[in-house]
């Protein structure tokens, strides 16, 4: 999935799927996490917050939205997780 850079001191880049509504979320550690199910305008006001890290803690984590890591660490089997 294609990331854009995010001006963040947490968040390094976040990319978007519409036809999956899935969002990719790079943190600086490196770490990859996936979120399911977020709108489209979620992804938007998450690239023009003025706190990335602060819109992604209380408007995608505090959601609820399906998570799971994707980064090369923890590939191999992890689950989804509400």
């Amino acid at each position: 999935m294609h990331r854009v850079p995010v001006g963040s001191a947490a968040v390094a880049a976040a990319g978007y799927d519409g036809r999956t509504r899935v969002l990719e979320i790079e943190f600086r550690s490196g770490a990859v996490y996936r979120y399911y199910g977020v709108p489209m305008a979620v992804y938007h006001d998450l690239l023009t917050a003025r706190s990335p890290a602060h819109y992604l803690h209380y408007h995608i984590k505090a959601a609820g939205y399906p998570y799971r890591r994707v980064d090369a660490d923890a590939e191999a089997g992890s689950a989804v997780r509400a």
